[in-house]
């Protein structure tokens, strides 16, 4: 059984998550629907503040976002005119029968209890419908934002997805695999708003969370690829998985 704690962290955040947290490239949007003809019926499970959502509907997708968290349903409404989450879980998704073209999942597939979350969402989805969740990992590869990790305790990145994932069940073909580059550009305060939002620092007593300020307020001042920059370009893999409903 997932503990979910950590998952409904992200509330009391909910604006900031929304504005420093990294969009989704459209070139990773549109692999992750698997050559999806618009308007197809994508819903977005998990979806927070609507990030992915709206770089579904960009698409010219329609999305239906189903969300747990009453406070980023409430920043997804505010920041999403006209389009309103639906209370419900990756365990319990509150959709009929086969409603589905494709289900995608941004930064949340790690929180589900996956077999019962694969069971409800097999059957959300058409027969041939398509299954992708999809993270935004920071690239760590890279000296600096190593570092950063390490401080903020930034310990789910990119390095084991493809290795804990091997399967979705039974209802699924086997998994394919899609990655993508791209960056966000920062301010180092905004690097710090940022790391505000994540689940360790959300739930750390408030003397920790002074200490990894600290540490990565000096981080960001005195490393020499950043040290008296006003901006920080903050590199990301999007690491996408992606199969069919049998």
């Amino acid at each position: 059984m997932a503990d979910h704690t950590q998952a409904l962290s992200f509330g009391a955040a909910a604006a900031d998550y929304d504005r420093f947290r990294p969009r989704y490239p459209d070139v990773a949007v549109r692999w992750a629907l698997d050559g999806l003809t618009s308007p197809a019926r994508i819903v977005d499970l998990g979806a927070g503040t609507g990030i992915l959502t709206r770089g579904v509907l960009a698409l010219g997708h329609e999305v239906t976002p189903v969300e747990p968290d009453p406070d980023m349903r409430a920043q997804l409404a505010a920041a999403t005119p006209g389009l309103t989450a639906l209370a419900g879980n990756a365990e319990s998704v509150p959709l009929p029968d086969e409603v589905a073209d494709a289900v995608v999942v941004g930064q949340a597939y790690h929180w589900f209890d996956r077999e019962p979350a694969h069971v409800e969402i097999a059957r959300v989805l058409r027969p041939g419908g398509t299954f992708a969740p999809i993270w935004n990992m920071r690239d760590d590869r890279v000296d600096w934002v190593a570092e950063l990790g390490r401080i903020a305790h930034l310990g789910d990145n990119a390095g084991n997805v493809f290795e804990r994932y091997t399967d979705f069940g039974p209802a699924f073909e086997p998994i394919e695999l899609g990655e993508f580059s791209h960056h966000t550009t920062l301010t180092p305060e905004e690097v710090v708003a940022m790391l505000h939002t994540r689940s360790y620092w959300l739930t750390a007593p408030a003397e920790r969370r002074a200490t990894v300020d600290q540490e990565l307020r000096k981080l960001l001042a005195t490393h020499p690829d950043l040290a008296g920059r006003e901006t920080v370009e903050l590199p990301y893999r999007t690491i996408v998985l992606r199969a069919r409903r049998r």
